[in-house]
């Protein structure tokens, strides 16, 4: 990080366009926007030439099996249930006494807007946990719970 830089906090949904920025970066957020499409056109519109998108997002996998998630078969053994994944879909989720709507897309729908922005992906990683609470070590490693991705816009 440069302590020089000029880092501004912004949603994605009015990002200004006008402004053309190195780097923008999408942390967990690209789920709770309903007009993903709008969106992702802001961001990239404010990218100049050769800047990067930075994207951390649940992984579709994991959003697919909302609300549900994991639950316990008849033997007692935890499972994650995934169902209706190529439905684009609001999801209500809880944790922590906090209730948020968040939306469930698959990976292509995500994929393809970038793409068809002329995007280039540089960068997409499944990070795995490397401490911590072995149960959710198992956990996040059966299905993973978020992705990176860094895209390039041409120069």
């Amino acid at each position: 990080m440069d302590p020089h830089g000029d880092y501004r906090l912004g949603r994605a949904e009015t990002i200004d366009a006008d402004a053309f920025y190195d780097l923008v970066v999408s942390y967990l957020s690209l789920i709770d926007i309903p007009d993903l499409a709008g969106a992702i056109a802001k961001m990239v519109a404010a990218l100049r030439p050769g800047g990067t998108l930075l994207i951390a997002n649940l992984t579709s996998f994991n959003t697919a099996g909302q609300p549900d998630g994991w639950m316990r078969d008849r033997e007692g053994i935890p499972r994650f249930s995934i169902d209706h994944y190529m439905d684009e879909r609001p999801i209500w989720v809880s944790w922590n006494g906090i209730r948020v709507q968040n939306w469930h897309r698959p990976l292509s729908t995500y994929m393809t807007l970038l793409l068809d922005h002329g995007l280039q992906l540089r960068l997409f990683v499944e990070p795995q946990p490397t401490a911590g609470d072995p149960d959710r070590i198992a956990h996040h490693r059966r299905v993973p719970f978020f992705h990176i991705m860094e895209w390039q816009k041409p120069a």
